[in-house]
């Protein structure tokens, strides 16, 4: 035989050279759940390791992140009050408003995204203003995102992420960063976001679950590829930075999608349900963590993502500063 493969694996060495994706630290963001009030360090029972702060219990989570060279965090916020519109999104003295100022003055090193959404903050848990039907009114809440995007965006977020998947988000925050001044403040868009039972975890951790329905009307439905590159098409049209795919595992055939058709960096967020299965199964025995770990998030290296958004951040980085 002229060609065997096996030659280039015949000693770690070589399988280092020859190796075509590589994950480090620079890919991580890791995300935070801040929780208005004090002495606030609750472990979320679902995401093992992960855990709600208030802000005067936040300091120690920063500084192990900051320790581990994570370069970013995804900021989500638990209001003390919730009310039918989420008004406390754009509240400038609002916890996530609060958290930014405290990042950025006592880390001024660590890049800070905020979630731009209103399913925390609405006592129905849902992603914006409902209407008459029940049903999250998009126009009405685009009025919402512009708000809560200019309240961010003075408390000194470095990037903002709008989550909830409402059509036109992009341009209507666009225009409130261009109208406010805020020409070179970026915007990762949730791009491709689907209606995923991967979600159950993250509900928890931020007090979401929404009370009655679910968000079909407004996430994607799993079923579908297509729709996935027509919504990118808006996104980047709409002049989204970074255009993301959310979750990470089941779709890793639309991160690919993506990164074939766009140039733009592609984000991927390894989310709640994914993390809480590799968890379990690690402590039943069953799998070995560390590995299938690793192994997952480099799957999504290879499908074509830049960045990965995931809780195993913190785990990763450990790993990889050991190695």
């Amino acid at each position: 035989m002229i060609n065997r493969t096996r030659r280039l694996r015949k000693t770690e060495n070589i399988r280092r050279l020859v190796r075509e994706n590589k994950l480090t630290t620079d890919d991580l963001i890791f995300p935070l759940f801040i929780e208005e009030g004090e002495n606030i360090e609750t472990e979320i029972k679902s995401m093992p390791g992960i855990k709600r702060f208030s802000l005067d219990k936040i300091s120690t989570e920063l500084d192990e992140v900051t320790s581990l060279n994570i370069p970013a965090v995804l900021l989500f916020g638990i209001p003390s009050r919730k009310d039918d519109v989420g008004t406390e999104t754009w509240n400038d003295d609002g916890i996530v408003q609060q958290a930014i100022r405290f990042i950025k003055k006592n880390y001024p090193k660590l890049y800070v995204i905020t979630d731009v959404c209103f399913c925390e903050y609405t006592s129905h848990g849902h992603c914006g203003i409902l209407n008459d039907n029940n049903d999250v009114d998009n126009d009405a809440t685009l009025i919402n995102l512009y708000r809560q995007a200019i309240s961010h965006a003075k408390a000194g977020a470095d990037m903002l992420a709008p989550s909830g998947m409402i059509d036109g988000s992009i341009i209507k925050m666009r225009e409130a960063l261009d109208n406010t001044g805020y020409y070179d403040l970026p915007i990762m868009g949730y791009s491709v976001k689907y209606s995923s039972a991967f979600y159950g975890p993250f509900r928890d951790a931020a007090d979401s679950t929404p009370t009655f329905g679910d968000r079909k009307t407004y996430q994607m439905d799993p079923a579908n590829r297509d729709e996935a590159m027509r919504e990118a098409a808006f996104d980047d049209v709409e002049g989204a930075d970074i255009l993301m795919v959310k979750p990470a595992l089941s779709y890793l055939d639309i991160v690919r999608e993506l990164k074939n058709n766009y140039d733009r960096p592609i984000a991927c967020y390894n989310v709640s349900g994914e993390y809480a299965m590799i968890k379990a199964a690690g402590e039943k025995g069953w799998i070995d963590e560390e590995k299938v770990m690793m192994e997952s998030l480099l799957s999504m290296k290879r499908a074509g993502a830049d960045i990965i958004i995931t809780y195993f951040a913190k785990e990763v980085a450990k790993i990889l500063k050991r190695d």
